[in-house]
């Protein structure tokens, strides 16, 4: 069974891409082999005309637990025993500042590190009521990635950037929307099908309108792929770091 499931479904006009992560017993903990997908399913998608939209899913209670910390601790490694991100890491990173259609997500139950974070690259959220955010990189001896570091604090003020991305506190569903992470809260079990509904209002707009519309929003992107850069750079100094790998030795058992 592959970790990753993606599908073309058919809406009014054109078509909706569906990523949906599928490694449930690991409470879809992302792999670099999944990163690597993702980065094709977002290239791919760009390079469709038919396809008006990419919508994240997991599954019903998971959304995303963050990087499998087995392959993390690795995946930066070369042979020369230097770290930092993987590229495939950094690239699906990149790949989500610079998509030209709309990044959707429907999100039922946990939300952890990545699956935080890559939700700021989103243009439109979904949430379960039971749903639950946080991002721990400093509790395991990181920094905070994909440009959160810029995007959070644009988004919901210092203070509450401070209290995820620092503190690691645990965001509920009502809080995130508050802080401007999530734009609507639907009942348990309900996320995928109003992500999809989105999706669907999105493709039958004038695509190139719309497609515009979305770019003049976001604007330039050059501070958010310097931000990438910059966080991946302390990213991989802090992965190497005694304290990260005591962490992951303990979480792991070894």
């Amino acid at each position: 069974m592959s970790d990753l499931l993606i599908e073309d479904r058919p809406a009014d006009s054109g078509s909706i891409r569906l990523i949906r992560l599928n490694r449930p017993h690991k409470k879809n903990a992302l792999t670099t082999a999944m990163y690597h997908d993702m980065v094709e399913a977002l290239r791919e998608a760009g390079e469709d005309a038919d396809i008006a939209a990419c919508v994240f899913l997991g599954h019903p209670g998971v959304f995303c637990a963050g990087n499998d910390i087995a392959d993390l601790k690795n995946a930066g490694t070369d042979r020369e025993g230097s770290f930092g991100l993987a590229a495939d890491i950094l690239n699906f990173l990149k790949e989500l500042a610079l998509s030209e259609k709309p990044l959707i997500a429907g999100v039922d139950g946990l939300a952890v590190g990545i699956g935080t974070t890559l939700l700021m690259h989103c243009d439109y959220v979904v949430a379960a009521e039971t749903s639950t955010f946080r991002t721990p990189f400093v509790d395991l001896a990181l920094v905070p990635e994909a440009a959160s570091s810029l995007l959070a604090p644009r988004v919901m003020g210092h203070q509450r950037a401070f209290e995820l991305l620092v503190m690691g506190s645990a965001f509920d569903a009502r809080k995130a929307e508050m802080a401007g992470l999530v734009n609507t809260i639907v009942p348990e079990g309900a996320a995928e099908e109003a992500a999809l509904k989105a999706a669907g209002i999105l493709a039958a707009k004038p695509r190139e309108a719309m497609l515009v519309s979305r770019r003049l929003l976001r604007g330039d992107r050059e501070a958010v792929l310097a931000r990438i850069d910059a966080e991946a750079e302390l990213f991989g100094e802090r992965l190497a770091s005694r304290e990260a790998q005591a962490l992951f030795a303990a979480f792991l058992g070894s």
